[in-house]
């Protein structure tokens, strides 16, 4: 039998805050944009005897502790507590949320918290708030209220939802590992130089004659040229935001990268490219296998632009429309496909290093990446191109795998979308045991309706069992 709750009822919002004496000598501080989806990006160190600590940095949290940020809801900055921390604050921009009542399971109501159709309400509330961004108030949460069913089938509900959770993190690790493993070779190889010689032996370590380059002022093996990175670069592609709706000539239906997405593109992080319809004489803008989309616009001032990702088979299929880039991206090709892994990494280490900070312009407060001057005026070692395809054909099936776990990954997250709210509501109920088999049947039911189904709800009591 199912009761009505309200959050203020059950749960005790902004429980506790540190007090100065009891503040740590060392505090992990979470900030609402290092929170997304349950997914922790990083914690910030302090030694609070001489850092400057932030002063939202208050709130103490536990085991169980839902943290809501009050700013921009649909951004979606939210989580729960399932591991022990120790010495952690929290933003004050998150509202803390203690379950305290028994008939209530705090992973059950973590998931009701954060439905699509919620967030939209909730969001809908931030944009008519009259402070400055759009936001809430704890009250607006605590004053939700929700039919709950009886607390063993919430445990039911969470777990179903927690196993597909669980799933997608276990290929985020894959991923992580794979990702390594590629960019360790990269280093040893055209870091080290240590990449097989014609005995197939580590060409430094084993005496491979290195050469001092004047230019890039370090040594080089031998053999290999030096010269601006344009020189290996086929084209570019500008980007292109065409239109909401289909209008005109707009008739081409693309997903649209944005700077934004390049991080969920590469796996860490969410893609949400909007749908847009470009006009069909700027077809040849359409992203292909082997282009990369450089951010060329936007940064801020910790993080330089140029973030990039690329496009591989597998990247394609990921999504349903073809690509294209924003305009505040450019794509570019290469002239030898073999090159890709070696540019990508290459790429990357300039982007770490925060080379590209040094290539930056700025119009009207948005910073600008001097593309054309850097890609010119940029000299870099050119590796022997029977390397660099030894290397593509070692990193192309690890990137492949990475591609095919992301797709993976979006699969669940849609299966979990769609139940979500028919289990909150009803409309789909776990039988009372037999939880671990339910998951792997109700995605077979999911499987089956998903192309012609998604986003229908089920028959209302049918049950997924």
């Amino acid at each position: 039998m199912s009761k009505t709750i309200q959050i203020n009822e059950i749960a005790i919002l902004n429980k506790e805050t540190y007090k100065k004496s009891e503040i740590p000598k060392t505090l992990y501080y979470l900030d609402t944009g290092s929170l997304t989806k349950n997914k922790i990006e990083s914690l910030q160190e302090f030694n609070t005897s001489k850092d400057k600590v932030p002063s939202r940095a208050q709130r103490k949290v536990q085991i169980n502790t839902i943290l809501y940020s009050t700013v921009r809801p649909n951004q979606e900055h939210y989580g729960i507590i399932e591991n022990e921390i120790e010495d952690v604050a929290v933003s004050t921009g998150f509202t803390t949320i203690d379950v305290d009542n028994e008939n209530v399971y705090p992973k059950y109501l973590y998931y009701m918290l954060t439905q699509n159709h919620l967030t939209e309400y909730l969001h809908s509330i931030a944009q008519n708030s009259v402070s400055s961004y759009p936001s809430i108030s704890s009250n607006d949460l605590g004053s939700l209220t929700f039919d709950i069913p009886e607390i063993e089938i919430q445990k039911q509900i969470a777990k179903v939802l927690s196993n597909i959770d669980a799933k997608i993190e276990v290929n985020n690790k894959i991923n992580q590992e794979l990702e390594a493993m590629v960019k360790t070779l990269y280093d040893y190889w055209f870091v080290q130089f240590d990449f097989p010689d014609a005995n197939g032996k580590p060409y430094k370590s084993s005496g491979g004659k290195m050469v001092f380059n004047e230019e890039l002022k370090r040594e080089i093996p031998e053999g290999w040229e030096v010269d601006a990175l344009s020189t290996w670069i086929k084209n570019d592609k500008s980007g292109d935001w065409g239109k909401a709706e289909e209008q005109g000539n707009y008739i081409n239906k693309v997903s649209c990268i944005r700077g934004a997405d390049l991080n969920g593109l590469n796996g860490k992080g969410v893609v949400k490219s909007p749908t847009r319809f470009v006009l069909e004489k700027n077809s040849h803008k359409l992203l292909e296998i082997g282009d990369f989309i450089i951010e060329i616009s936007g940064g801020s001032p910790t993080q330089s632009t140029g973030r990039m990702a690329f496009i591989t088979k597998e990247t394609l299929e990921r999504f349903e429309n073809p690509l294209i880039c924003s305009n505040f991206c450019k794509a570019v090709t290469l002239k030898d496909e073999k090159a890709l892994y070696n540019f990508a990494y290459l790429w990357n280490r300039l982007y770490d290093a925060d080379v590209l900070f040094g290539w930056e312009g700025k119009t009207s407060g948005i910073k600008n990446l001097l593309f054309e001057s850097f890609v010119t005026n940029y000299q870099v070692a050119n590796p022997d191109s029977i390397i660099m395809e030894q290397f593509y054909n070692k990193a192309k099936p690890i990137h492949s795998q990475i591609q095919t776990n992301l797709k993976q990954n979006q699969k669940l997250s849609e299966l979990r979308d769609w139940l979500l709210p028919m289990l909150m509501n009803g409309q789909v109920r776990v039988a009372h045991s037999h939880t671990e088999g339910n998951l792997a049947k109700v995605k077979q039911s999911y499987k089956v309706n998903t192309k012609t189904d998604l986003g229908r709800v089920a028959e209302e009591g049918e049950t997924y069992n």
